[in-house]
């Protein structure tokens, strides 16, 4: 809920909202615009990867490869604004094969998904992403 804006757990709310905003519109230089330099971001079952390069690096594969929209899209914040937590439903489209995953054939897919935020100077210092692989992969036909 939206009080003033002066709140910091209203103000990360925001700067979330506005990260899945960007996300939503395709938004790449949005998106990285956000971000601390050096984030950290955790990806899915997957490896860290840290800076803003990495994290350009990232959504240019995620482009490549996928078309997806999250929908539902639920915030919460620490009363110091510090923390975040999201909630969505991705909505997506596998357009090409990603490397190590099932061949790509235009598959559609409905997703739960979940993210964890670190805030730090009103930026995203950190991003660690959550959903489930295997259930990716029996929606894609893996």
């Amino acid at each position: 809920m939206k009080i003033d804006g002066t709140r910091r757990h209203d103000r990360a709310t925001e700067l979330v909202l506005a990260y899945y905003a960007a996300f939503n519109r395709g938004d790449w230089d949005g998106m990285l615009a956000l971000l601390a330099d050096d984030v950290v971001h955790d990806l899915n079952q997957g490896r860290r990867e840290e800076g803003r390069e990495a994290f350009a690096t990232f959504l240019a594969r995620m482009d490549a490869h996928y078309a997806e929209q999250l929908h539902d899209i639920v915030v919460m914040a620490s009363p110091d604004g510090e923390r975040a937590a999201a909630e969505y439903v991705v909505h997506g489209e596998y357009r090409s094969t990603d490397e190590g995953l099932p061949d790509a054939r235009g598959q559609r897919y409905v997703l739960p998904g979940g993210a964890f935020f670190a805030i730090r100077d009103g930026r995203i210092a950190r991003v660690s992403n959550y959903y489930n692989l295997q259930d990716w992969i029996a929606q894609v036909g893996g």
